[in-house]
Order: structure tokens, then C-alpha cells, then sequence
């Protein structure tokens, strides 16, 4: 830069009137966190719109600083606490790390989840109703989602006797999601084998293993490579299901989740509360009311699977 040029730039801060100084005191911060998992972009176009909708302006009246742990789970803690050294004025996670990751960083900035499920069972709040501390947002339900789509395997594919449960070792959501699968197929008459998964090129492994073991379905949970996942599924011709609208649109056989976007325009209105001064242990969690189900029928065709027009009908999408 030229020094007169930036003679200019200085002195011109400085000569900015008093209202406009004001104004960008005015600005809040918005520091949103994400898992880069299949889907995040969705997340990213409608949460804003929905703050814009509210009548947030991107650099009038609010701005964004946002950090995506780019597929590597482990930079979450560090984005993180770059979030807060920057003192933002609220922290939105979407999705379980990113938002353990947030709580562990600050205990002072209010945290907004996006989606993250068991809230309760991850520890990130005390309840539902009264969430404690400086976390609330909305829970996607995804464990009890998980239960949901072995009983909708078994609708699609009622001779599936044994289903393989890929979860991500490093999410601690782990943990609640084989637990409601367990659950379901008790309740189903399912036999549940749980595969672990550490890394991403375990699941190249897993699915050959899996091919040895007659694995008749397979539950993914979202937070793992969910697209490798459904073209490993479809390679190895093994149906496979998850709690992710995006599942199906990769590829995968079918999907039950919760409606993503309310959740999303419903943490707009929880930023919104909590820049007017409302405090997250006084907002209760809310929870999907709407749930929604995605079939991939031209993967059914490859896997030589017939959809039923029952479950055809309920479905809310599907991929022809």
C-alpha cells in the first residue's frame, strides 16, 4: 500500500462522523461453527436468510464470522476458541461436535444449536425445558431419527433380519444413537451389529468386512462421510438408510429426519431473542414437529429392491 494512500484510509477513519461510528458499535457478530458433513450448505443458505427475514442485514446491522472444520473433526476445539477471542456476540454450531466444541470454548457467550442431537444425553444442557447454562437451540432428535429409520428398513425391506450400524467414534452423539437402534431392534426383532468408525478410510474397510458378515441394511449416522457411505452401499449392492435428508440425494436408499429447515429458521428467531437480551438458560429447546421421509427409488432399482406404493405415498420426496 502506497503511504499516501494509506495516509487516506487513516485519516478517513478517523474523520468518520459520530453516527457512523455508533452504527458499526451496533454490529453484532454472529460466529457460526460447522461440521463440514453432507449438508452444512443447506444450512449455510437458509439460516442467514431466515436472520435476514427478521431484518438482520449482513454488514448493516449484523455480520458473520464463519469457520467449517473442513471435514477434519479435531480443528473444531481451536476454530472454536478463535470464535471466541473474537469475541462474537453468539456462537451457532451445527451440528453435536461443533456444538461440545463451542461449550467447551466459552461458558460466557451464548451458544445456538442448529441441529444437534440428544442435547441432554451429550451433556450439552440440563434439560429440555430448563437448559442451564449458556447452551439451548434445537435438538434434530436424531437418536430416536436413528430408531426410526431401522423401523423403516424393515418397512422397505422386510426380509432385513440383521442391520449393521455404522457411528462415528469421534462424535460423543455416538452413543445415544446406537443405544435408540439397540433399542429398535429389540422392538423389531433385529439383530444390531455396531461398526465403529475412526476415520474415514474405515469405511472402505468396514463394508468389505460387513459383505463376509450376510449384513442385510445398514443405519449411517450423519455425521460421518454419509456420501462415501451410500456409494460404498450401493457398490456392495447392501441397502442403507440415515437420519439425513442428503442421504438419499447421494445416493443412499432412503432417509427419515427431522425437518431441517424449521429447525434452521427456528435458531434464527432463538439469535434473535438473544440479541434483544434474552439468556439461553431461560429459551427451552425445541424439538422437530414435522418429520419427513426421502426415497431414492433408482437406487432401489439398482439394489433390485420394490418400494411399496404405502411407503411410497407417505414419503415426502422421491428421487426417481
Amino acid at each position: 500500500m502506497q503511504r499516501r494512500e494509506f495516509i487516506r484510509l487513516v485519516g478517513g477513519a478517523t474523520a468518520w462522523p459520530l453516527a457512523a461510528r455508533a452504527q458499526q458499535r451496533n454490529v453484532a457478530t454472529i460466529g457460526v461453527l460447522v461440521r463440514a458433513a453432507p449438508g452444512w450448505e443447506r444450512f449455510w443458505r437458509l439460516f442467514p436468510q431466515a436472520l435476514r427475514d427478521l431484518g438482520y442485514i449482513d454488514g448493516k446491522n449484523i455480520r458473520f464470522e464463519f469457520r467449517s472444520d473442513q471435514g477434519h473433526m479435531s480443528h473444531l476445539p481451536e476454530l472454536a476458541a478463535e470464535l471466541v477471542r473474537l469475541k462474537v456476540n453468539v456462537i451457532v454450531p451445527w451440528f453435536t461436535p461443533a456444538a461440545l466444541a463451542a461449550k467447551q470454548a466459552t461458558h460466557e457467550i451464548p451458544i445456538i444449536c442448529a441441529a444437534c442431537g440428544d442435547m441432554v444425553g451429550t451433556g450439552l444442557v440440563e434439560s429440555l425445558a430448563r437448559p442451564g447454562g449458556n447452551v439451548t437451540g434445537n435438538s434434530s432428535l436424531n437418536a430416536e431419527l436413528a430408531a426410526k429409520t431401522v423401523e423403516l428398513i424393515r418397512e422397505i425391506v422386510p426380509s432385513a433380519k440383521r442391520v449393521a450400524a455404522l457411528a462415528n467414534a469421534a462424535d460423543p452423539f455416538s452413543k445415544s444413537f446406537l443405544k435408540q437402534i439397540q433399542l429398535a431392534g429389540e422392538a423389531t426383532g433385529t439383530v444390531i451389529d455396531p461398526v465403529m468408525i475412526h476415520d474415514a478410510e474405515e469405511l472402505d474397510a468396514a463394508f468389505a468386512a460387513m459383505e463376509g458378515q450376510l449384513t442385510d441394511a445398514i443405519v449411517v449416522q450423519p455425521s460421518l462421510p454419509t456420501k462415501r457411505a451410500a456409494d460404498l452401499a450401493l457398490s456392495y449392492r447392501i441397502p442403507a438408510v440415515c437420519a439425513w435428508r442428503q442421504f438419499p440425494r447421494d445416493g443412499g436408499l432412503a432417509a427419515y429426519f427431522g425437518a431441517e429447515d424449521d429447525m434452521y429458521r427456528q435458531a434464527a428467531v432463538f439469535v434473535d431473542k438473544i440479541l434483544k437480551g434474552a439468556k439461553p438458560a431461560d429459551l427451552p429447546v425445541e424439538q422437530p414437529t414435522k418429520f419427513e421421509i426421502v426415497v431414492n427409488v433408482r437406487t432401489a432399482k439398482a439394489l433390485g429392491i420394490t418400494v411399496s406404493p404405502a411407503i411410497l405415498a407417505r414419503a415426502d420426496e422421491v428421487i426417481e
